[in-house]
């Protein structure tokens, strides 16, 4: 996340507003909320995460312990038993 300097993006008198609450800090202004973009939108890790998943699930259905399974995808065993419960629920 990059920044902007206030004076090259925003007039004088709303940098005078800002200053009366906040002087020579950085602070973090958020998104409107129709901008806002849903967790992994735009990376692969959401398509990553649900083939991992699958995978753990299938690996599970052929036998594998779940302290296994924990071993091969370095997850702990709790995340390993979430994840087949999810996997359940959804087929």
């Amino acid at each position: 996340m990059g920044y902007f300097r206030a004076e090259e993006i925003l007039p004088t008198h709303i940098i005078e507003m800002i200053q009366n609450y906040i002087d020579g800090e950085n602070i973090y202004i958020p998104r409107k909320e129709s901008n806002k973009k849903e967790w992994g939108s735009q990376t692969l890790i959401r398509q990553e995460l649900a083939d991992r998943n699958s995978s753990i699930y299938t690996d599970y259905k052929k036998g594998y312990k779940v302290s296994e399974l924990a071993a091969k995808y370095f997850l702990s065993e709790k995340s390993i038993h979430r994840i087949i419960r999810d996997m359940k629920n959804n087929n």
